[in-house]
């Protein structure tokens, strides 16, 4: 009898194992074949690096473009964020700041730093939104538009942004975000190249932990001090190099930042703006516009550009962290539960089968998986149930592909991009690049099971995102 039991345990053990290990490898093969993928396109599509080369090709064409910031609680980032927009090399623009009910002295700061007035703008109400209380306008400053609203959130801010701006594309982005002066002239050109087509052009979020910043402007690109922004550094290398450009490329991408992206205004309208139900509206727009153009039948493409970039403040401390991630994870959830219909299905196409397939691998089932790994296996192996073979293979999969990934993303970055001008800089990532798969990463695990957790309880808080706030200096005359 006990015989029995003690081989039912070990079987019981070895099947739990390799499911594991299964869905790790399956794990790591999408990751692989995102690296190639966007090793592919780099090569034979690499940036164009001189912007008066952008500028001959696609100013003439390029069309007006509304900038959307929501801030709600974003006194110390907000003038340099609105100084960096307002400097920004494009053609025709607007910037259109929407103060989403903030309890600080956001809108006093911003009275204050451009001298707003009360401005008479008439705008329809195509999507619904919490009341607007008024509207500022900037004396000498025309393209500068302030939008004072009742608290709704940030998706509600961003359709108050949509109705009161009147330009055909728009550009959502965060208030505590700096763009670099050509990311709006880099980022249209799918939409200036293709433009029966082009419905959504996601870019590249960059962290400014520790950069210099002046008048706005990140003016020189320096590591941050923080070991958690360093990491941090490092995720979104290769989440957006290495991801997104994949996805995009087999016009499968499920996702652009609501830190930068830009959006054709009229198909944003069609389905009905931002959902308000959900933390992770950047990601459930783009799935709503996949889902309405594949069920008009409309030839549509959602396109990533890995040059433009957008320079963002990162979390520097653990609680903000894990409140920030354990939100993401939420609002992947949220979305793929909410459009579960589109998993599998051959009439969404790549997007149903590869998108929708990507995100229960990567997100819905790797998590789980991955905590039950860190906890189980080690457990087996010590209490004798598991072979060193095993474990062995376990860790092969949680240790070493991830580090080969990571270290191949920066690899990729420096070659095609040279975003890290000093060589001591790349030495660095490299290391972080190995440690973070050493505790960080498990520590992100965590907090996604967490997000898990907030989703099945049908948590709808957003959690407070206290920031630092840049250090800026400014030129003297």
């Amino acid at each position: 009898m006990t015989d029995t039991i003690s081989n039912n345990l070990i079987q019981i053990a070895g099947w739990t194992t390799l499911f594991i290990i299964v869905v790790g490898l399956l794990q790591n093969l999408i990751y692989l074949i995102q690296l190639a993928l966007a090793a592919r396109e780099l090569t034979t599509n690499p940036p164009v690096r001189r912007l008066a080369l952008l500028w001959k090709r696609y100013a003439d064409l390029a069309p007006p473009i509304a900038l959307l910031s929501p801030a709600y609680n974003e006194e110390l980032t907000i003038v340099d964020s609105v100084r960096s927009m307002l400097a920004l090399e494009y053609p025709t623009f607007e910037v259109v700041v929407i103060n989403d009910g903030s309890k600080d002295n956001t809108m006093q700061t911003l009275k204050d730093a451009f001298g707003l007035q009360p401005l008479a703008r008439a705008f329809p109400t195509d999507i619904d939104h919490k009341p607007i209380r008024g509207i500022y306008g900037a004396p000498g400053i025309p393209r500068l538009i302030v939008v004072d609203k009742e608290n709704g959130g940030k998706a509600d801010a961003l359709n108050a942004g949509i109705n009161v701006s009147r330009s055909p594309v728009f550009c959502s982005m965060d208030a505590d975000s700096i763009l670099e002066s050509d990311s709006l002239i880099r980022a249209v050109s799918p939409f200036v190249d293709d433009p029966a087509h082009v419905i959504a052009v996601g870019g590249t979020v960059r962290l400014a932990n520790g950069c210099d910043i002046e008048d706005g402007r990140v003016t020189g690109v320096r590591m941050p001090r923080n070991p958690l922004a360093l990491f941090q550094v490092v995720e979104y290398l290769r989440a957006f190099l290495m991801a997104r450009l994949a996805w995009s490329k087999l016009g499968t991408l499920t996702i652009i930042s609501g830190a930068f992206g830009l959006f054709l205004r009229s198909a944003v309208i069609k389905v009905g703006g931002y959902s308000r139900n959900t933390v992770g509206e950047d990601m459930e727009l783009v799935i709503k516009l996949h889902k309405y153009c594949r069920q008009a039948k409309r030839p549509y493409r959602i396109a990533y550009v890995p040059e433009p970039v957008c320079w963002t403040e990162a979390p520097e401390t653990l609680k903000v962290l894990k409140r920030q991630r354990a939100r993401w994870h939420r609002g992947s959830l949220e979305t793929f539960f909410k459009h579960i219909d589109m998993f599998m299905n051959p009439r969404y196409g790549r997007v149903g089968v590869v998108g929708f397939g990507n995100i229960f691998f990567v997100d819905v089932l790797g998590p789980l998986v991955e905590v039950l790994g860190y906890l189980l296996i080690p457990v087996f192996w010590f209490s004798g149930l598991l072979s060193l073979e095993y474990l062995l293979a376990f860790l092969a999969v949680s240790f070493t592909f991830g580090i080969s990934v990571s270290v191949c993303s920066l690899a990729l970055e420096e070659v095609q991009l040279k975003r890290f001008p000093r060589a001591h800089h790349l030495l660095l990532l490299t290391v972080v690049a190995i440690l973070e798969n050493f505790g960080y990463r498990q520590l992100n695990n965590f907090w996604r099971i967490l997000g898990t957790w907030q989703f099945l309880k049908g948590s709808e808080s957003w959690g407070d995102m206290t920031r630092k706030g840049f250090k800026t200096t400014s030129k003297k005359a």
